[in-house]
């Protein structure tokens, strides 16, 4: 949700902070701020917009010091103000912190110690953590045994870094992810291993209920009972610092077209992996997918696959229902978990409440170092690179590559795989944008607009308008084709848009229907098929696939739909308004 950074050593740490946070804004993108501790006192700057425009005002790289912390923000508690964002001071200024996650007392919290004579500037939940830590220092006048006793007090999920009035980095976690890089010339400690991976590929993987000191002396790491803990230094891919836009206006664009390659490469070297998840799907009693937004589409797709070719009954679920639904698991059953990040906070919760009742996890995920793998018996890596736009584009086709490989070998290669034809496919669509562009010309100033698809064409049209949700804030709504006549039929009229996703397959006829009783009612269609037809206002042409296939190519017309028509608009496709990457809070 938010991102947090933390650094101590040798080099100028402000820098290093903005560079880091910058490579981790589509984390949270509302606001951003940066303290040092320089001159034997905290120095703070901070500001309401993205990273690069705060820094251009405030100069954020330019503070002293080679100990500090940043952050840039995703609201949940408070306005989106320059008092809100962090970091966050203590009522003294002596300690200064950084927040991701959500503190469920801070209300009590607040209110106790502003009784005890503890000022408070923000509406945050976050500065709760500020003056509770500063508040166990002055009485304990010990940094571990105030880490200890403020970990201890805060309940809800949390990962926060705190720099102290002697230029002690400390930082705990619980529920919400942390990383430690290990520098030749300093220690990081960040949210996301994109902060900080240009400096150094070794990291430490904090476990939950753990926290951290770092001093000119080294790294320490205790559990929350104020113990010992070791932990192995691992190696991350350099690969992952490779997140610039090269050539390409926007992230988002560069992603779409990453696909002819990422499809290619989803799953790689994963053989293992791939059989030991056939067998434990073929000896599972029950079976269950889940996962949020894009992932959970994906999941749709994945229930048609496994039902129509392996014959294997799989229920999706949305992750954030699961917690308020049937008791779904037992130890005969096994929940494949989808998550781009692995640290979606309703897919966590998910597997955890599966994992309770006994069900294995499986998961298919971007991030192999995220928190969702740690928890999982198998986990399949999407192999697509750092995915910084936060609309998932090649994360979505490249789960689904994943599912189809699965799916397939239930089967017995009965779908007829050609990743090959499908990169030549996807790549076909995006040799020529300028159609597209045409199209989102003209959906500049509509209101409304319906995704219409049957069969497992459906969930497509759901994900189409997801991404029309997300880049151009335009009012979509994905529909099954055949429930057309149970109520959507009655919003047609001249003011629509109805994308209609109607491939020459074997539901081409009665989405054709569908087609002809909108037009009737006024409506304007636009058509994604590889065969014209005369009732398509507009016409964007796909491909002839194999059926089963035709959910890989038929989402990359609408996903540069949707980016143009955000440029059409002149909102970023890169960073959507009110929305984050990793949704790391419920």
């Amino acid at each position: 949700m938010c991102s947090i950074i933390g650094y101590l050593g040798d080099s100028p740490a402000a820098p290093i902070l903005v560079k880091g946070l910058k490579r981790m804004e589509y984390r949270g993108y509302d606001s951003v701020g940066v303290a040092t501790f320089s001159g034997n006192q905290i120095l703070v700057r901070k500001g309401v917009g993205k990273v690069m425009e705060v820094n251009n005002t405030v100069k954020l790289d330019m503070l002293s010091g080679k100990v500090g912390i940043g952050h840039t923000r995703w609201a949940t508690h408070g306005t989106v103000t320059e008092v809100n964002a962090h970091p966050h001071p203590s009522s003294s200024g002596k300690i200064a912190i950084v927040h991701n996650g959500i503190i469920d007392n801070h209300a009590e919290l607040k209110k106790d110690l502003q009784e005890k004579g503890y000022n408070f500037k923000s509406e945050t939940d976050s500065e709760a953590i500020a003056n509770l830590l500063q508040y166990n220092f002055d009485q304990t006048k010990d940094i571990k045994k105030s880490m200890m006793q403020t970990a201890l007090e805060l309940k809800g999920s949390y990962a926060f870094v705190a720099v102290f009035e002697d230029g002690t980095l400390s930082a705990a976690r619980l529920h919400e992810p942390l990383i430690v890089g290990v520098g030749k010339d300093g220690y990081f400690i960040s949210s996301d291993v994109l902060g900080f991976v240009e400096h150094t590929d070794e990291v430490i993987y904090p476990d939950n209920r753990e926290f951290i000191i770092i001093d000119p002396s080294g790294l320490q790491i205790f559990d929350f009972d104020g113990n010992p803990v070791q932990h192995q230094i691992t190696k991350v891919s350099k690969e992952l610092a490779d997140a610039y836009k090269g050539d390409y206006a926007h992230f988002t664009l560069k992603e779409i077209s990453d696909q002819p390659t990422t499809i290619l490469k989803a799953g790689d070297n994963t053989k293992l992996e791939l059989d030991l998840v056939t067998e434990f799907v073929k000896h599972a009693k029950n079976l269950y997918i889940t996962g949020s937004g894009t992932s959970y589409n994906a999941a749709l797709v994945a229930k048609h696959l496994f039902s129509k070719y392996a014959k294997i009954k799989i229920e999706s679920i949305i992750s954030s229902e699961v917690q308020f639904s049937p008791n779904y698991f037992d130890h005969q059953s096994i929940l494949i978990a989808l998550s781009q990040s692995g640290e979606s906070a309703d897919v966590l919760e998910a597997v955890k409440i599966a994992q309770k009742d006994g069900a294995k996890i499986i998961s298919i995920v971007n991030m192999m170092t995220s928190s969702l793998v740690q928890m999982s018996s198998i986990s399949i890596g999407l192999n697509c690179g750092p995915e910084i736009g936060v609309a998932a584009t090649k994360s979505f086709t490249s789960q689904l590559a994943i599912l189809y490989k699965i799916a397939d070998k239930l089967c017995g290669g009965g779908i007829g795989l050609d990743f090959n034809q499908v990169s030549e496919s996807i790549s076909k669509i995006l040799s020529d944008h300028s159609r597209i562009q045409d199209i989102a010309k003209k959906l500049k100033n509509v209101s409304d607009i319906y995704v219409l698809g049957r069969g497992i064409h459906y969930p497509i049209a759901s994900e189409a308008s997801l991404k029309l949700k997300e880049l151009t804030y335009i009012h979509a709504e994905g529909l099954p084709g055949g429930e057309l006549k149970h109520g959507p039929l009655a919003l047609m009229d001249s003011n629509v848009y109805v994308i209609i996703i109607n491939p020459n397959d074997s539901t081409y006829a009665d989405t054709l229907a569908s087609a002809h009783e909108i037009k009737a009612r006024g409506a304007k269609i636009i058509g994604i098929s590889d065969v014209p037809n005369a009732v398509y206002d507009h016409w964007i042409e796909i491909p002839t696939i194999g059926e089963a296939l035709l959910p890989l190519i038929e989402i990359i017309p609408i996903q540069l739909l949707a980016y143009y028509s955000a440029l059409e608009k002149d909102t970023d496709p890169d960073y959507p308004r009110n929305l984050a990457k990793s949704v790391t809070v419920k």
